[in-house]
């Protein structure tokens, strides 16, 4: 679950996780990262992460622009699940004291399930959005933005500390997208029927 919960807030922002293992690493007893993936705590990658989060921040609240965002996050976010599913899978949290040696000899697989569980997220995040977007004329851009965000930061919280939580966020996600998609098709239908 520390793992899921970690690729998933990386597929909302991919620099949420990654900043967040590499702080709580350097500068806390909360977690240690797996020898593998003490790059994580160096601190001009803390900073190029914190000025990258800022720039995404930024660029996901604007409409149109966080179209053109989530088009290139979809290299990194992806990546960025990678990255912490591996190393929360081999990582010792308060909640995971035992980090996981089964993938020893397997390392790439938690990439991998990094990677398809933050790409998942990301291309339904990717595809709600235009969708609110048109819907409201943009407004929700900054609103939806800031909830990823939250969500974000809940998941790697959840992750880190009660990693059970995360199945419960990502139920709550997926029927809130659900919910957003599946009114924009009843309101595609009704003009359809309106019209014809």
């Amino acid at each position: 679950m520390t793992g899921l919960g970690l690729a998933s807030a990386a597929g909302l922002n991919a620099y949420i996780p990654l900043l967040a293992l590499g702080l709580l690493a350097r500068f806390t007893d909360l977690i240690t990262l797996p020898t593998g993936w003490t790059w994580l705590e160096n601190p001009w990658l803390l900073g190029l992460l914190a000025l990258l989060l800022l720039v995404d921040v930024i660029a996901d609240k604007v409409p149109a622009v966080d179209s053109v965002n989530d088009v290139v996050q979809t290299v990194v976010r992806p990546a960025s699940g990678g990255m912490v599913f591996a190393s929360g899978v081999g990582a010792e949290t308060v909640a995971v004291t035992d980090p996981s040696a089964m993938f020893e000899d397997w390392r790439w697989v938690p990439i991998a399930i990094g990677v398809v569980v933050a790409l998942v997220v990301h291309l339904t995040k990717s595809t709600v959005r235009p969708v609110a977007n048109t819907a409201t004329g943009g407004l929700s851009a900054p609103v939806l933005s800031t909830v990823e965000d939250a969500t974000s930061v809940g998941l790697v919280v959840a992750a880190l500390v009660v990693p059970a939580v995360v199945l419960l966020i990502l139920i709550a996600i997926g029927i809130a997208a659900w919910a957003i998609v599946h009114r924009r098709n009843q309101r595609r239908r009704e003009r359809h029927a309106r019209a014809g």
